[in-house]
């Protein structure tokens, strides 16, 4: 039976004062007739805004001294309890929502209304990621309370025969001692409803589970509709997850709300404002011209919270919402200053003896882009000019690439497991210009030296740069048995002079991370690269700050990243990053370290003075001596 708004909610009055008159008139009728209760019970059943209008009551303490108050539902609120309904038993449903919308009393107002007046036994089942949020007398936050303060307000005719909160009501549990239909609770545990059945299950605030992915495997067979509701806390959690699944989706935003949608306006990004709703539009008004689609209500709440809160509270901003290291802003303007569609695609053939380019074959589904134009045998041309392609090179627009300009490759090298992408990227240094990008999550890291070895060469003996943990020291070990040269040596540290050692290849920690990323972050920011591949810049807004202070993929933050990858995700962006490591530092001078001088009369300082000493008697006896 698909639940739908009947006739009987039309007549239900929206206005507050003659809503109250319309529940009164109910109430007295009841009082007078009883078998007009059976017939009021039978329109509950078959509308649940009819129910919900006419008999629920909520609660808001904004509102003291009146925080009891009718629950009328906004029209936006009405589709919701539609569709809710209407998933239960048969399919998951994942509610993104803006804060303060309502959507956990919803679910509870629609799980009650199933629960009481459903004739079948109900089995239901409310999640949230600590248990005092499931269930606590005290606490309005929790669900359990909002189902107690429904029921408490509900006329006793309508309860269940027998019910009694004492007997019926428990910790964790309610039953309907009428249908035996029961309600539990339980907090969100890597084994919640495991080998349970249910009727439906609610996860509330699901994207804050750490757990998140044990919770979607162990509810997976207990029943058939599952719904996950929260607002956005960026991308690395199970309830984004399940939203790139194509799992149905709810989205409750506040501009459909009647209370924050006033005056909604918006600006096109050539800055021309568009006034969405004239009638109650301050006059003499200053909107904010950002290309947001905004309200006076949206932009004193911007006011006062930071970019991250209005990105996850308001905005349903899934990146925004998870302290994104890159600005999200620059970003944009990155890609709208310098993202393009490839000029070739294709794949570039080589020697499996010797990593020896042979041909660029273009094939649409081949997993290398060029933003350069091929020469009439298929290689980069020698006299290349940037003037022969739109828009492009905004640093050097008269000067070849290849011949004159060195080429960097960046290297990210994964597992070829196919949980993510092995990547390389290759940089003017002249220019700064991003020319080459390659990606596949299936290639392994020997076959990926020969194909990054082969693309150096083909691009004029290149400078290869790669991240030398895990699966880079199968890389960095192929590249050297194919006797390539020209790679990138790290500098140690510990050295007195800081000479370049014979160790090839970047390596990780928290603070050269954070260092290699936040050099390239202050490259897009100011402008000094020029990135074509949007997929790559958009990839940068998946970095997050870590909670130890470093930098890490966004997925590396769920605990139960089915992949195992973790900080292994946005791949292109390291291999960004590690070209600009090179392109950064190209062209710089070895600084040779100063010695602090030794304290007179140590032992250092009499070497030193044998050293001296022995420098003037080699001049004094001549040349030839």
């Amino acid at each position: 039976m698909a639940f739908v708004k009947t006739k009987l909610a039309d007549r239900v009055p929206t206005d507050l004062k003659e809503n109250l008159k319309f529940r009164k008139k109910i109430y007295a009728r009841v009082r007078k007739d009883r078998t007009f209760a059976k017939h009021i019970m039978d329109g509950c059943r078959k509308d649940p805004i009819f129910f919900i209008n006419t008999f629920c009551w909520t609660y808001d303490p904004r509102r003291e001294p009146f925080s009891r108050i009718p629950m009328i539902l906004y029209d936006f609120q009405e589709e919701a309890v539609l569709v809710i309904a209407n998933s239960i038993n048969k399919q998951d449903l994942l509610i993104e929502k803006t804060r303060d919308m309502g959507a956990s009393w919803l679910c509870i107002l629609v799980f009650f209304w199933t629960w009481l007046t459903s004739k079948n036994r109900i089995t239901f089942l409310l999640g949230s990621r600590v248990e005092s949020y499931v269930d606590d007398t005290e606490n309005p936050k929790s669900l359990m309370w909002k189902w107690d303060f429904v029921m408490r307000n509900l006329p006793n005719w309508m309860k269940p025969k027998g019910y009694s909160e004492s007997e019926h009501r428990r910790h964790l549990h309610i039953l309907n001692p009428e249908t035996g239909s029961v309600c539990d609770g339980e907090s969100t545990n890597k084994n919640f409803a495991r080998g349970d059945r249910r009727t439906a299950i609610l996860l509330d605030e699901f994207a804050a589970v750490d757990l998140g992915e044990e919770v979607c495997r162990s509810t997976r067979d207990a029943t058939n509709c599952r719904i996950f509701n929260s607002t956005p806390m960026g991308i690395g959690n199970a309830f984004y997850d399940q939203r790139q699944k194509g799992t149905r989706r709810l989205r409750l935003h506040w501009t459909a709300h009647p209370l924050k949608n006033p005056g909604l306006y918006i600006t096109s990004d050539s800055g021309n404002l568009k006034i969405l709703d004239p009638d109650n539009f301050p006059k003499d008004y200053k909107p904010i011209l950002d290309g947001k689609i905004r309200s006076p209500w949206y932009d004193k709440e911007c006011e006062r919270g930071s970019p991250r809160e209005i990105a996850q509270e308001l905005d349903i901003d899934y990146l925004g919402s998870g302290h994104q290291f890159f600005s999200s802003s620059a970003v944009q303007n990155a890609i709208r200053d310098h993202a393009a569609e490839p000029i070739v695609v294709g794949d570039l053939e080589y020697s499996l003896d010797n990593a020896e380019p042979k041909k660029f074959r273009e094939d649409k589904e081949g997993k290398i882009s060029l933003w350069f134009y091929l020469d009439k045998n298929g290689n980069p041309p020698k006299d290349y000019q940037h003037k022969k392609s739109t828009q492009f090179s905004i640093f050097d627009p008269e000067a070849p690439i290849f011949g004159a300009h060195p080429v960097v490759i960046g290297v990210d090298v994964a597992a070829g497991t196919g949980s993510s992408n092995s990547a390389f990227c290759a940089w003017d240094t002249v220019t700064h210009e991003k020319i080459v990008e390659f990606a596949d999550p299936y290639i392994r890291p020997e076959a990926l030296a020969y194909y990054a070895v082969a693309l150096a060469k083909w691009l004029g003996n290149a400078k290869l740069i790669w991240e030398q943990n895990g699966p880079g020291r199968q890389f960095g070990a192929r590249v050297q048995e194919l006797m390539y040269n020209n790679i990138y040596l790290r500098s140690q540290s510990t050295t007195i002079e800081n000479k370049a050692t014979i160790i090839p290849g970047w390596a990780p920690t928290k603070e050269s991370k954070l260092l290699l990323l936040g050099n390239y972050r202050d490259a897009i920011e100011g402008e000094s690269c020029a990135n074509r591949s949007k997929i790559s810049l958009e990839e940068t807004l998946e970095y997050v700050y870590g909670t130890n202070g470093g930098v890490e993929h966004s997925r590396a933050k769920n605990k139960s990243d089915p992949s195992g990858a973790g900080a292994s995700h946005g791949d292109r962006v390291i291999a960004d990053a590690l070209a600009w490591k090179c392109i950064d530092g190209f062209g710089k001078g070895k600084q040779k370290l100063e010695l602090p001088k030794a304290p007179y009369g140590s032992l250092q300082w009499r070497i030193d003075r044998k050293k001296e000493d022995n420098k003037k008697r080699h001049k004094m006896l001549g040349k030839g001596w």
